[in-house]
């Protein structure tokens, strides 16, 4: 008996211009895990929504086909009925949490289902434990970081101790070792039986599944084993996936392949195929880091910043500098305080101790207005920002408020939007668009105020690849053209990719701050703030090569 199959399944949400799923076939075994891939807006949330009923019962449209679940025919079942048999992390994780406690969000699922309180217990404790929130039973959600709240609505779900576990871009938020730590527990899940599905953009939670499934507007493209689905890098990024830097690197020097996950191995293989470092390696790369423009005076400056929070230190002491024109990663693990820290920068946080200075001036005695006209920030939530009914008062709303002509306005807003690769959504409501047009949106925002800083908390996060792309080139283009860009990031390839220098906190304290060549090529300083070096620097550090990334490794080598 499958786990659960659809047949011919389609939906179209009311008022859609085309339909979200369109004669969908697809089945899974239990104990299988399956990973549903493909660019934003392609139907995986959808799919995944049709497997808990919520699509139809939760949303207005046109449903076709059936849907079964162990056997049993999910037409007319109410999502609640179904809630010891399937469970469904939300792309919007944030959305699932709203107890005054963690641990209430994690009881409240098998309080639900009327189990008895010595077991609910036992659940609660044990699925804290397995995303690593241990200790955090009595924590206020709104306090965690976003990574920690997106593992506390992995161990709501999992509290419940479905067979059909369903996620929906689950590691978004998370930090290397939370990505690692989720990746083995799905694996866990699966020896004792539980099927997983999971939509998802990111390789490292993908290596680990059984099965790739591909959607393209609506309908299966693809249908095959995870391993061979991951050596195809052109199948993976027409379907919204960054290949593994492995399979990148023998596409660029022309090997068949390379072993996954294994640097050593891959290193090995580079040196059989009659592959080495050139000797002008280093120049080559250091060529590659030229043309920036050297950064300027100091734009940013912190001096002993601390912030506590009724559930703890969020900073302790930390002192940091930013020039302008620099392009800087804030890198750390989930809850070290790397998101407290930039909301000191524009004033939407105030120092318990310490104190924050603009060009020279201490923000404390800066207008509200001159520091967020100067200062830009785009939250790593999206929702936590947008408010308008409409994209182009929500655009427009920033240079309104700073008095800018409206004659300006239209111009602006244009031209923010057209940056942004929405051209044609200034009438749009921004609050149907999917989750990665909503960021965009949230960026657009920030940039038609024309700021000197720009501060983007996880500018990558539920995005796909072409997408990803976009929005660092972007803010690439505008670090080159002299403006001052610093993002939080836990996509290392980001940082090897974008930053010129990285800064790393942990325990709400600078661990590391220094140029990110040096930095995320340092195995012993980033296992200590619980990361890890990009794969494509691992290979190359293997083979005495500078390089950070796929591209900077294949310039690097030559063939003997």
């Amino acid at each position: 008996m499958d786990a659960f199959r659809l047949e011919g399944v389609g939906f179209r949400y009311r008022g859609g211009a085309r339909p979200a799923l369109s004669g969908i076939d697809l089945a899974a075994a239990p104990g299988e895990r399956v990973g549903i891939i493909g660019l934003t807006g392609a139907g995986k949330s959808t799919l995944l929504r049709c497997l808990n009923r919520t699509v139809p019962a939760g949303f207005r449209g046109e449903f076709s086909g059936r849907v079964l679940l162990f056997g049993q025919d999910l037409a007319g079942k109410k999502p609640s009925s179904l809630a010891d048999a399937v469970g469904l992390v939300f792309q919007d994780f944030e959305s699932q949490l709203f107890s005054s406690f963690a641990e209430l969000d994690v009881a409240f699922g098998p309080e639900n289902l009327g189990l008895p309180a010595a077991e609910i217990r036992q659940r609660v404790t044990a699925s804290l434990a397995a995303v690593g929130l241990a200790g955090f039973e009595r924590r206020d959600p709104a306090t965690l970081s976003g990574g920690q709240k997106q593992r506390l609505a992995i161990a709501a779900i999992l509290a419940l101790r479905p067979r059909l576990f369903l996620l929906d871009e689950p590691t978004t938020d998370l930090d290397p070792e939370g990505r690692t730590e989720v990746s083995a527990l799905l694996g866990r899940l699966a020896r004792k039986g539980m099927t997983v599905a999971v939509a998802e953009h990111e390789a490292e939670l993908l290596s680990g599944l059984d099965r790739f499934v591909g959607l393209a507007q609506g309908r299966v493209t693809l249908d095959l084993p995870g391993p061979r689905a991951l050596r195809d890098s052109g199948l993976l990024m027409a379907l919204g996936v960054r290949p593994p830097d492995a399979v990148s690197l023998a596409d660029q020097l022309g090997l068949a392949s390379l072993p996954l996950n294994d640097p050593a191995a891959a290193a090995c293989t580079l040196r059989e195929a009659g592959f080495k470092a050139r000797p002008n390696a280093a120049e080559l790369i250091e060529e590659k880091d030229g043309g920036r423009k050297e950064p300027g005076a100091f734009i940013i400056e912190v001096e002993g910043l601390e912030r506590l929070y009724h559930g703890g230190q969020g900073l302790r002491g930390v002192d940091l500098a930013v020039r302008r024109g620099e392009f800087v990663a804030l890198l750390g693990r989930n809850g070290s305080g790397k998101t407290t820290l930039v909301k000191h920068f524009n004033g939407l946080l105030r120092p318990t101790a310490g104190e924050v200075r603009v060009d020279g001036r201490p923000a404390s005695k800066l207008p509200p207005g001159e520091l967020g006209r100067r200062i830009g920030f785009v939250f790593q939530d999206p929702d936590h920002q947008i408010f308008a009914g409409r994209v182009f008062d929500e655009v427009a709303f920033a240079p309104r408020n700073y008095g800018v002509d409206e004659a300006e306005i239209p111009k602006r807003v244009a031209t923010a939007l057209e940056l942004v690769g929405l051209p044609d959504a200034a009438e749009a409501d921004p609050f149907v668009l999917t989750k990665g047009e909503r960021q965009r949106v949230a960026l657009a925002s920030a940039l038609a105020a024309e700021p000197e800083v720009l501060v983007f908390d996880e500018p990558t996060t539920g995005l796909d690849y072409p997408a990803q792309l976009k929005v660092m080139e972007l803010l690439a283009d505008l670090n080159r053209q002299g403006r001052t860009v610093i993002i939080i990031t836990h996509a290392l390839w980001v940082a090897a990719r974008y930053a010129r220098r990285v800064v790393i906190l942990d325990g709400g304290k600078a661990l590391a701050d220094g140029p990110a060549r040096e930095a995320l090529r340092d195995p012993g300083l980033m296992s200590a703030a619980g990361l890890a070096m990009p794969e494509a620097a691992r290979i190359a550090k293997a083979l005495g090569v500078p390089a950070l990334t796929s591209e900077e490794l294949a310039l690097a080598l030559e063939r003997r």
